[in-house]
């Protein structure tokens, strides 16, 4: 073959290579489309959840990442922590509000106008966005009254819209929490107004309204129908502008595991108000009551868990907080007389902190369920062993002093009736009996009168 034959055929197989690959690529399955649930308040073992989902749909290429959505609302940080995570990710967020009958209340409508689609299910509402402290809010005070009533008479020019009520600090956090939400709405091109008065007047809307006002992007009965929905729409990421292709996507659900479902019961934002509460009135009672022991074990742990769920101490830092405590708890057990509290107190602490600690999604680091369950298993085994130790020692009999010899038997060293000597333990007593006793007859202890001995006859 010559050599411009050679190149001819070359160049026809690159061409060829070239026009096959677009067809290649149109023919190809689309990633999968992964869905994760949250159908409870948002804390940080949700939001822990939501972000392993996502960093999950990036490493398998997924499509798209739904959201189904149904929540009350819930801590601020952990859903600031959802948002930035959403804004940077490099895979399309959907949040659907689903199924009939499901909310995108207070932090739910704020991830929702974050996604880069906002979807929702016939029946289904958001809104009621306004910021509440967790403990409540004190009575609005006068001068914001009369800030209400001087914008009132001068047309409201001063500041649109109606003052927040209450103390400056939660004015600071409604305003901080407008300014947020309309800055997500222009993002995302939706209604900035509905956005303020869904924080400032705590307003909703039901589906078909929001999607009138702009507010959502579509409505869809399930989560088919709104993967064919979202077929062929455009989202901008932050690298690039994407068409959306999900006809076909295979459905990847992402399950919560046991570990996220029990702390997200303990994250929930009334079960950990609760907590905090317990853990500082345990403390206090055993402040004023030292040495009752049990409240105070009961206090330390309920303070720690309270503070991790409101995402005052990291999960690192509460998990090694609970687990030093647990363990200096266990340790303490041998040495103060608590009566199991400092013990078992130590092993609930050792156990949960251990729990905290433990990361199922990264290789290396995850902590051993069987290590944990060992020595968990080792320590109440010991505990219980030092417990069946001393009950048993409460039951045997006296070994020192006069109430040894209650019960005990000696011998009579001579013949007497009503007054007399006996030997026990090598000791002789002086004895008083009821009945005539011989030299040399076993009797019986009866009790003991000072240096006398109460016998009768041993039958």
């Amino acid at each position: 073959m010559s050599p411009s034959r050679r190149c001819a055929g070359l160049l026809a197989a690159l061409a060829a290579t070239f026009l096959a690959g677009p067809a290649l690529a149109q023919g190809a399955a689309p990633g999968p489309a992964v869905l994760v649930e949250i159908k409870d308040a948002i804390g940080p073992a949700t939001k822990d959840h939501f972000l392993h989902a996502l960093e999950h749909a990036e490493d398998v290429n997924a499509v798209v990442l739904v959201l189904l959505l149904d929540t009350p609302g819930g801590l601020d940080a952990a859903m600031r922590d959802m948002i930035q995570g959403i804004l940077a990710s490099e895979v399309p967020v959907v949040t659907y509000v689903g199924p009939s009958g499901a909310r995108a209340a207070s932090a739910g409508t704020f991830i929702l106008y974050a996604s880069h689609v906002a979807a929702m299910a016939p029946g289904t509402n958001l809104g009621a966005a306004t910021p509440v402290p967790i403990g409540g809010s004190p009575p609005a005070d006068d001068k914001n009254k009369d800030r209400d009533d001087e914008g009132a008479e001068d047309g409201g020019k001063a500041s649109k819209g109606p003052a927040p009520a209450g103390t400056a600090s939660d004015r600071k956090a409604v305003n901080d929490a407008i300014a947020y939400i309309r800055s997500l709405a222009d993002l995302r091109g939706r209604d900035p107004e509905f956005a303020e008065a869904a924080v400032r007047e705590a307003a909703s809307l039901p589906a078909q309204q929001a999607l009138e006002r702009g507010v959502i992007d579509l409505i869809a009965d399930d989560v088919p129908a709104l993967l064919a929905a979202l077929d062929g729409r455009e989202v901008r990421l932050p690298r690039e502008t994407r068409k959306l292709a999900t006809t076909g996507a295979v459905v990847e659900r992402i399950e919560m595991d046991w570990r996220t479902s029990l702390l997200a019961v303990l994250t929930n934002p009334l079960v950990a108000y609760g907590l905090l509460i317990i853990g500082l009135y345990g403390l206090m009672f055993e402040g004023y009551n030292p040495g009752a022991i049990l409240p105070g074990v009961i206090g330390a742990i309920c303070l720690l868990l309270g503070l991790y769920a409101l995402q005052v101490l990291s999960v690192n830092f509460a998990g090694l907080a609970l687990v030093v405590l647990g363990v200096g708890m266990m340790v303490a057990e041998f040495f103060v007389p608590s009566f199991g509290a400092l013990g078992f107190g130590g092993l609930v602490a050792f156990v949960i902190g251990s729990v905290v600690l433990m990361d199922m999604d990264t290789p290396g680091f995850e902590s051993s369920r069987g290590l944990i369950g060992g020595i968990a298993t080792f320590a109440g085994a010991a505990m219980l062993g030092t417990m069946y130790l001393a009950l048993r020692a409460r039951r045997r009999p006296v070994a020192t002093g006069t109430e040894q010899l209650v019960g005990d038997h000696a011998e009579a060293i001579e013949d007497f009736e009503g007054a007399g000597k006996v030997r026990i333990y090598g000791e002789l007593w002086n004895a008083v009996a009821g009945a005539r006793i011989a030299r040399g007859q076993r009797v019986r202890v009866d009790r003991v009168d000072g240096l006398t001995l109460h016998v009768s006859p041993d039958k």
